[in-house]
């Protein structure tokens, strides 16, 4: 499919007419509360775009009537041009007259896409083009990439393609039953899942209110992981839940407050587009969704690897990046201070920056707590989790998990010898700076017009933090040096992926993997984090 110019035209009575830019890559959120003409308005863009759109319709059948292939290629495609000749019709917006087909479509492509994917691997192999097979054998399969998204979305389901061309699901180690005794909220999961990754790329892809059929915490992730894996696509949903663009902060979010009608047509709305979704005024936060929300601010930015592991660790918890320590410090505390947002929990999570004991306890109190190691790199690559990772490749390759373990952690101590001096300048220039911010001159000495004179030496510094350095790596505490120390400016973290022979990206997708597939990594995590653990889950 070539890509034309997606058009998303909105006439206003606020704003005039508004051209809403559609980029692929990018996701829209249409938020408003029922009956302002959201339905009317999904339905207009559908028509907009209709050779490029694929929608999910807000009212669509939720059950499956088989779990195989109940539909020839041609019927198939027979059906999906009348759909979209049906969908752009007004009363497609409550009337379905192919609701069972559209599921039964849904499966057709999830299994045809699987058997495309093991012909042309089979192709390659006939023609002796190895590298070709090995390459089409390492993509994700559309049935694998479905259960990363069901796991990541809080589904403990796996769904397999077995005889016959049939689809099962097991659930916590289950005998295999038929996808059509998923529960209701699976089947939803299921079928947004195979709907978004079997369109064609360059689609516009319509939602309607996914919140209908699905938990917040379930579609929340979901979204996360299509729109990740649909970077070749662009995204429209529309939603009652205000907290769905919250928590995609890259997104844009039309906002509807009303609309105006003629007769039996909308005529405008009353509508702003809103580029950053925190601009959400309260007063409609209130009004759409006035339940208590639980967020969690912390460093880093919207696709650092903080936001995506304490996602996972604390998955009930928005989480939203917010650059450095002092912005975390005056958005919990400006929040705290908003009489109209008391029905937000708020919670901070900051570096330690060799604040003292006292200054971390002072935090506390205020719901920010300080992290027990440098940076989020030194959760990743604590040595628990180095050990785990170990384990489960242990379980897929022929390697033993010790070897494993051992190859990834034997030369971290020469690798940050050979950086001791400026990780130790690292560390003292953090002391220095602190000493001298608690030594600045107060009003009161500006008045009485003293003489300020501070005198530090840095030596002694550095050398006090060489000595802890020491200490450490006589001690053989990997631990210790992997949380006090900037190891990401180091070549440790590519050292312990290289043990595993597989780079920076991949170790730490695993990491996150095993946050989801494992108890005891999640309470690794939960254990190193026991303070943020105690506030949030109290």
């Amino acid at each position: 499919m070539i890509q034309a110019n997606l058009k998303f035209n909105i006439q206003t009575s606020n704003n005039g007419n508004l051209d809403i830019p559609l980029t692929k890559g990018q996701s829209l959120f249409v938020l408003g509360a029922n009956g302002v003409g959201k339905s009317t308005l999904m339905h207009n863009v559908y028509t907009q775009n209709r050779q490029y759109a694929k929608r999910i319709l807000a009212h669509r059948q939720t059950w499956f009537t088989s779990n195989t292939l109940e539909m020839t290629a041609a019927n198939k495609k027979q059906t999906e041009d009348q759909i979209k000749n049906r969908d752009s019709q007004v009363y497609s917006r409550w009337k379905d007259d192919y609701a069972s087909a559209r599921s039964s479509i849904s499966v057709f492509d999830l299994i045809n896409s699987e058997n495309i994917r093991a012909r042309e691997i089979t192709k390659a192999v006939d023609e002796d083009n190895m590298d070709s097979a090995k390459k089409l054998s390492n993509a994700q399969a559309p049935i694998q990439a479905i259960n990363e998204l069901l796991s990541l979305s809080n589904i403990p389901i796996t769904i397999s393609l077995e005889k016959d061309e049939q689809l099962f699901a097991t659930k916590n180690g289950s005998a295999p039953y038929s996808i059509a005794e998923l529960s209701d909220g699976e089947r939803n999961a299921l079928l947004i899942a195979t709907d978004v990754l079997t369109s064609a790329k360059d689609s516009l892809i319509i939602i309607d209110e996914p919140e209908r059929h699905l938990h917040r915490s379930i579609i929340s992730p979901l979204l996360t992981s299509l729109f990740e894996k649909r970077s070749d696509c662009t995204f429209i949903i529309s939603t009652h839940d205000v907290f769905l663009p919250i928590d995609h902060k890259d997104s844009s979010t039309l906002l509807i407050r009303d609309c105006t009608w003629n007769g039996k047509n909308i005529q405008s709305w009353d509508a702003d587009l809103i580029i950053n979704s925190e601009n959400i005024p309260e007063n409609v936060r209130q009004e759409i969704l006035g339940s208590k929300r639980k967020i969690l601010f912390v460093e880093g930015e919207t696709k650092s690897l903080d936001r995506q592991i304490y996602q996972l660790i604390f998955p009930s918890v928005s989480v939203q990046p917010l650059g450095d320590c002092g912005q975390i410090e005056r958005a919990v505390e400006g929040v705290l201070k908003t009489e109209d947002l008391h029905w937000l929990e708020v919670y901070g999570l900051v570096d330690a920056d060799d604040r003292t004991s006292d200054q971390i306890q002072e935090l506390k109190e205020k719901g920010i707590i300080a992290l027990k190691c440098y940076s989020v790199e030194s959760l990743y690559y604590n040595i628990e989790i180095v050990r785990q990772v170990a384990k489960k490749y242990s379980e897929i390759t022929e390697k033993k998990e010790d070897e494993l373990f051992n190859s990834a952690t034997s030369n971290i101590i020469v690798k940050l010898l050979s950086q001791k001096e400026r990780l130790c300048a690292r560390l003292s220039e953090r002391k220095v700076r602190k000493r001298i911010m608690s030594n600045l001159p107060k009003h009161k000495d500006i008045l009485d017009n003293q003489k300020y004179n501070l005198s530090l030496n840095l030596v002694d510094f550095h050398n006090q933090e060489k000595s802890i350095f020491d200490d450490l790596v006589g001690n053989n505490d990997l631990n210790g040096l992997i949380e006090r120390y900037p190891v990401r400016e180091t070549p440790v973290l590519n050292e312990i992926a290289k043990g595993f022979g597989i780079d920076r990206k991949t170790y730490e997708g695993i990491v996150r993997k095993l946050i989801v597939d494992n108890p005891i990594v999640l309470k690794i995590f939960k254990d190193k984090l026991n303070d943020l653990t105690g506030l949030i889950d109290k």
